[in-house]
């Protein structure tokens, strides 16, 4: 402000074709005052018509000395000083965004604040004030108060919509994590559950090698190892539900249901599956088509079905690629097709990739993985009596090819 100011009241005009000019001080001063509402505007009409005096008498020294130049130019300093103080006194900062309001009080302030540097004038250069001076006063005051108010809120509005897209920006990624937390949340507690089973069935292999009445020393040796991952289980199950009970309460707007509408539901094995492919360094694009309408599914069924079947198309292709989902119903039933375009199965070894323990895929050390990721879709598909196809061929674009078909009664709400 100390510097504007000083350089705007150098752009000037004569609008009455005389020696009355009009400046831009006025206004830039005036829209600092709205704009810097937290300075009091006594100090900054003092600190003002001093830098405006100061800078002008320095632009005189080419042309006169300090004297001269002083008694002309320190009458300015009463506009800016009464202006400041009225606008001050006023109370102008609770009309601040009351455009009409505020317009007139700076007509008066600038009316009043001239009439200040008039009078001081007088009293320096016994110069007469007349009626016509006070008219183009008036008018001057209209245009240049007016003039302000509309750059000010002109200003104001550039401002709230920057305020609005950050609040925009802002709200998108607090949705965005929200959504992350909740989808995340699902993925824990379908572990939750899981571990929750894997140790029931530890503890009862437990039970039933602690049965078998012949072999004693390796009965005993499988047994300890059945309770032993028992109890590690069952220490996953538990960090588990505390990492889901703190989860849970960051959304706790969401609702838990075990059941959700099939496109909310896929959408979350699409988008987990994608983070998976982008942490393995590859770019696979998922295609998500749905037709039919549904009812809400069981998600914790359905997502350790699409799960693992699109996890294993994403290992299956070496570095792009696109996987296909496509859902659509069959009266009483629901089919999922899984398509990708990854290097496929041999027909030899389609009859293999089922059993236990089959395995094409090897980590960085050569370590083989543990085959059961199908298998337990198998099953599982099984024990919810549908049926699950698959198609391969190697060396073509097709890649793989599941099919599973499953009862909807049996992933829906009973009752």
């Amino acid at each position: 402000m100390i510097i504007a100011v000083p350089l705007a009241g150098e752009l000037n005009f004569y609008p009455f074709n005389d020696s009355f000019r009009i400046s831009f001080g006025m206004p830039t001063f005036f829209f600092f005052l709205l704009l810097l509402r937290k300075y009091p505007a006594i100090l900054s009409g003092t600190v003002v018509g001093i830098s405006v005096v100061a800078f002008r008498i320095l632009l005189d020294l080419l042309h006169h000395d300090f004297t001269y130049s002083f008694q002309h130019r320190y009458p300015t300093f009463f506009y800016y000083f009464t202006f400041g103080c009225l606008f001050y006194f006023a109370k102008s900062n609770r009309y601040i965004y009351q455009s009409i309001l505020i317009g007139f009080l700076g007509i008066i302030f600038d009316i009043l604040a001239s009439s200040a540097e008039l009078t001081s004038q007088y009293v320096a250069f016994d110069s007469v004030v007349t009626r016509d001076d006070i008219r183009k006063i008036s008018v001057i005051a209209i245009f240049r108060s007016f003039f302000t108010i509309g750059i000010f809120n002109l200003y104001v509005l550039y401002e709230t919509r920057l305020r609005i897209e950050e609040m925009q920006k802002q709200n998108e990624h607090l949705i965005t994590v929200t959504t992350n937390l909740y989808e995340e949340a699902i993925n824990l507690r379908k572990t939750l559950i899981n571990s929750e089973n894997i140790t029931r069935d530890a503890y009862n292999l437990y039970r039933s090698l602690k049965n078998i009445e012949n072999k004693k020393d390796e009965k005993e040796g499988l047994s300890q190892t059945a309770l032993k991952i028992a109890g590690q289980t069952h220490d996953i199950k538990k960090d588990n539900q505390r990492i889901l009970s703190g989860l849970s309460r960051l959304i706790a707007d969401k609702d838990f249901s075990e059941y959700m509408e099939v496109n909310e539901l896929l959408n979350i094995a699409v988008k987990s599956n994608w983070k998976y492919a982008n942490l393995s360094g590859k770019e696979i694009e998922i295609i998500l088509d749905i037709q039919g309408k549904h009812p809400n599914y069981h998600i914790y069924k359905v997502l350790s079905i699409m799960n693992n079947l699109v996890g294993n198309a994403i290992e299956a292709i070496k570095k792009d690629g696109i996987i296909t989902i496509n859902v659509r119903r069959d009266h009483d039933f629901v089919e999922f097709q899984i398509r990708d375009n990854g290097p496929g199965i041999a027909q030899n070894l389609i009859h293999l990739v089922f059993k236990p323990g089959f395995t094409t895929k090897y980590d960085s050390s050569g370590r083989a993985s543990t085959g059961i990721g199908l298998t337990y879709v198998r099953e599982l598909v099984e024990q919810l009596e549908g049926e699950i196809i698959l198609q391969s061929e190697v060396g073509k674009l097709s890649g793989s090819y599941y099919k599973i078909r499953l009862p909807i009664c049996k992933l829906t709400l009973k009752g």
